[in-house]
């Protein structure tokens, strides 16, 4: 014979699972800032003027622009201090020209920090990378995506070619960064100060989760300048 559960059986089972769902949160919300706690106090102790000369200006030499994805943390892959590195992230680390956030960041830090090298960043297993593969109706996720998305149709050949699917994803990443370069390369600010300063360069990299490795793509840098400028030239001083 069935039982059914009446509904105070399950409010309480609601009750019961919410209640142990918020006290977990909340205990590492709460970690959060005892694990600041222990670090500041490290840092204190092995660099006492640490936080005093944090506090005066930041002078980082480069300006990294990467995926919001958690298990890729700038800093820790790149084994560098705060202050270091100025760092812009988003799904799948676009870079867009309508995209306000990332102009005013690659601006800010070619014309007031005077970076030396942009990097884009993308990492295997990208969750955006594999949405924009498939067809489906991802609602306001659906003009991000169709950034990459129109990457892999200016690719389609090459893409449609491999046919291992593990294999095409990771190219379309590769790719994906190589494409958000170019899109670096077009910025007023940094075509203009390549030319009179010689910095910043662009340069693409990967991150692989599977051996937290580095992979840099060897961009051709000048190669891509030169060919942007015949249709992107937006150096008032050429």
């Amino acid at each position: 014979m069935f039982i059914s559960a009446g509904p105070s059986v399950f409010r309480y089972w609601y009750r019961s699972t919410f209640d142990f769902n918020y006290k977990y949160t909340m205990k590492f919300y709460q970690q959060l800032f005892e694990n600041n706690r222990r670090w500041a106090e490290q840092i204190k102790q092995t660099s006492p003027k640490f936080f005093e000369e944090l506090a005066k200006e930041q002078n980082p030499e480069v300006l990294y622009i990467g995926c919001s994805d958690s298990r890729v943390a700038a800093d820790q892959i790149m084994g560098v201090e705060p202050g270091e590195v100025f760092v812009h992230r988003n799904i799948a680390n676009v870079v867009n020209s309508n995209d306000l956030n990332c102009m005013s960041v690659i601006n800010y830090a070619v014309v007031h920090l005077k970076v030396k090298y942009i990097v884009v960043c993308g990492h295997y297993n990208c969750g955006g990378v594999k949405a924009a593969m498939e067809p489906k109706d991802l609602g306001i996720l659906n003009p991000w995506l169709r950034n990459i998305r129109d990457v892999y149709r200016h690719h389609q050949e090459e893409l449609d070619a491999i046919k291992d699917s593990n294999e095409r994803y990771n190219r379309l990443v590769e790719l994906n960064v190589e494409e958000q370069c170019v899109n670096v390369i077009k910025t007023a600010e940094v075509q203009q100060s390549y030319r009179q300063t010689g910095y910043p360069r662009v340069a693409g990299w990967i991150f692989d989760l599977h051996t937290g490795e580095l992979i840099d793509l060897k961009i051709d840098f000048e190669s891509k300048l030169e060919e942007i400028r015949k249709v992107y030239n937006l150096d008032t001083g050429i």
